[in-house]
């Protein structure tokens, strides 16, 4: 075998690979705050007794222990500067380790690994090319490309490494659910795209155990001229006797390893939860096979991962269509704080019936614990024909829980949304609580526009497409309003149908934001609530995140010392800015300060008499 290159010998011969690195590593006692990589470099000899123990149970292609050598990773502990010398050292601890028959593959995981794509292409190119250029130059046999779940992240690293090297190039994809990738291909899809940029081989390794990565395959077309490989996890992660173990048994393998021998599986090893013993046990069941020729399933076959999604469209009567045709007024008004929805639903109501298009509901604004507005949503459409428009934080709910949430709304029909990024917790009445954040709302966006093409987060088809309207928040009370525009072009990039902005509370405000807004493309319904009070005033523009009052209104505030009074003041204030509002946009966003609907009502009723008082004079 010493005699013949790895392209050579998966040509006409099966071969064993190695089995995990990382969790076998913990098993031996190495700290999961460690970073592996670097053991090659403080305990080459543990890292060594790891290859030959694999080595010894049989496997005759070892990876180098590199699977996170790239910058980014590295760089979380400090050792950015040692990227080449990590997975050159690697590749020489790996080849002293065992005998001179066995292969030497360079070992180069995802970068994402498991994240939500959001990545600097040309970034990411860069460090597939200096952690590839270090291994290739200290001499592997081949790269072995592994565990990732996103088609186009392992096509950047494919494009990037052949351009290097003409050595055997084997790019493993991982998977959510069976046949399909994170980023809703099929394995079909994913392995030509990948055969036309000349890989060597292609394969499935983790997440999934023997069995499913053999249903996987069952599924799949695979181009003739590909090596397939396997590098099956030992089963699922589970809780057996209150610690965290992998299920599958040494033994599972060396009775699975054949079936994949008999999808045309060439190069087959373990990934985690595997140990050198499960590696003996495949080493064991291949001894005196010859590869099988790879069978393709028949195109109906493909028909169970490949499902049929109707088209649909976004309702007619959208926020954004009525927008175009007339003045729209989207009136938000927040959930209650208790359990009794009876002024909520009064003061809903009485708004509809004075004009308003929506009723939109914060989700638990300011972080402080109000009824789920995804109830009082269903509430307002089923019962009293309001259409509501639902605020998404990403705060309060993991990736699971927004997906679910989503879908529920979806289920629903309540289609037109507003993602925000969501206060933190430490701000409102559960101090205590937990801030979520697994996304950013310009990630949430695009996530939400995978469900209007009937793709999940994980990438798996939905059957149905969502044809959720969504909306996204605009803060111009900043220094620079030149950049936050330019945030705002990024979020309407990421799909963002429609903008609603902070209240604003000076003409100059209005003017500003009208003209750096003009040219988006999408509409965008400035931003009013009326004052209560001057206390209330001060509140807004000292404490509140987001909002600033000029002088001169805080003036003409601070003069009405009764509530009522004061009240009225903040109406007058509010119907003057909407007079200059409306000659510039047909959007307007009414906000109700403290449930007092009846403000809102007020200028609701005001700017439709304003509207139907300017026809009059046209017509």
């Amino acid at each position: 075998m010493a005699n013949r290159s790895l392209r050579e010998h998966l040509a006409d011969s099966l071969l064993v690979g190695d089995g995990a690195m990382a969790t076998y590593m913990f098993q031996q006692g190495i700290s999961l705050g460690q970073c592996q990589e670097e053991l090659v470099l403080r305990n080459p000899a543990f890292v060594a007794q790891i290859h030959q123990a694999y080595y010894q149970a049989g496997a005759r292609m070892i990876e180098t222990n590199t699977f996170a050598a790239n910058r980014e990773r590295l760089t979380r502990y400090g050792l950015d500067s040692k990227v080449v010398r990590i997975n050159r050292e690697a590749v020489k601890v790996a080849r002293d380790a065992v005998g001179d028959d066995a292969f030497i593959v360079g070992a180069i995981g995802s970068i994402c690994a498991g994240r939500v794509i959001d990545y600097d292409e040309e970034e990411y190119r860069d460090m597939y090319e200096e952690q590839a250029t270090a291994l290739l130059s200290a001499g592997v046999d081949g790269i072995l490309l592994e565990t990732f779940l996103d088609l186009k992240e392992i096509l950047i690293a494919v494009k990037t490494i052949r351009s290097l090297t003409d050595l055997p190039i084997i790019a493993q994809m991982s998977m959510l659910e069976v046949g399909r990738t994170r980023d809703a291909y099929t394995l079909t899809e994913a392995f030509q795209q990948l055969a036309d940029q000349g890989v060597d081989g292609v394969g499935i390794n983790c997440r999934l155990g023997p069995m499913e990565i053999l249903r996987s395959l069952e599924k799949t077309v695979i181009p003739e001229s590909l090596i397939i490989s396997a590098f099956p996890n030992a089963g699922r992660l589970g809780i057996d006797d209150g610690k965290i173990r992998y299920k599958s048994f040494p033994e599972y393998f060396g009775e699975t390893a054949p079936l994949l021998i008999e999808q045309g599986v060439r190069l087959i090893g373990g990934c985690c939860g595997t140990t050198p013993e499960h590696i003996r046990q495949i080493s064991q069941a291949l001894e005196g096979k010859k590869p099988v020729l790879r069978k393709n399933p028949e195109p109906k076959q493909l028909e169970i991962i490949v499902p049929e999604i109707t088209e649909t469209k976004p309702p007619k009567s959208s926020v954004v269509e009525q927008v175009k045709k007339k003045r729209t007024i989207i009136c938000e008004l927040d959930p209650p704080k208790d359990l009794d929805i009876r002024q909520f639903l009064t003061g809903a109501h009485r708004l509809s019936q004075a004009g308003i298009d929506l009723l939109t509901m914060a989700d638990n604004s300011l972080a402080t614990a109000r009824m789920s507005n995804i109830a009082l949503g269903a509430i307002l459409k089923s019962q009293l024909g309001i259409e509501p428009l639902i605020h998404v934080a990403c705060r309060d709910r993991n990736l699971l829980g927004q997906q679910s949430h989503l879908m529920g709304l979806h289920a629903l029909g309540i289609d037109q949304i507003l993602i925000i990024t969501g206060d933190p917790t430490r701000m409102g009445d559960l101090p205590g609580a937990s801030s979520i954040y697994d996304v950013t709302s310009f990630e949430l966006i695009r996530m939400v526009k995978r469900l209007n093409q009937g793709i999940s987060f994980s990438g798996k088809h939905l059957k149905k497409k969502a044809h959720f309207v969504v909306g996204t928040a605009f803060n111009p009370h900043v220094q620079k309003l030149e950049a936050a525009v330019n945030r705002l072009q990024k979020k309407i990039e990421a799909g963002a149908d429609f903008v609603m902005t902070q209240p604003v509370y000076d003409e100059e405000s209005i003017d500003n934001i009208y003209e750096a807004t003009k040219d988006l493309g999408v509409p965008v319904f400035i931003g009013i609530m009326p004052l209560t009070g001057y206390r209330n005033a001060v509140f807004l523009h000292n404490e509140v995140p987001g909002i600033k009052i000029p002088k001169a209104i805080l003036n003409r505030m601070e003069k009405h010392t009764d509530k009522q009074l004061g009240r009225a003041e903040g109406v007058a204030i509010a119907r003057g800015l909407l007079d200059i509002a409306m000659e510039k946009f047909q959007g307007i966003y009414l906000m109700t300060p403290f449930s007092y609907w009846r403000m809102t009502e007020e200028l609701t009723k005001y700017i439709r008499e304003q509207d139907q008082s300017r026809l009059a004079v046209e017509a």
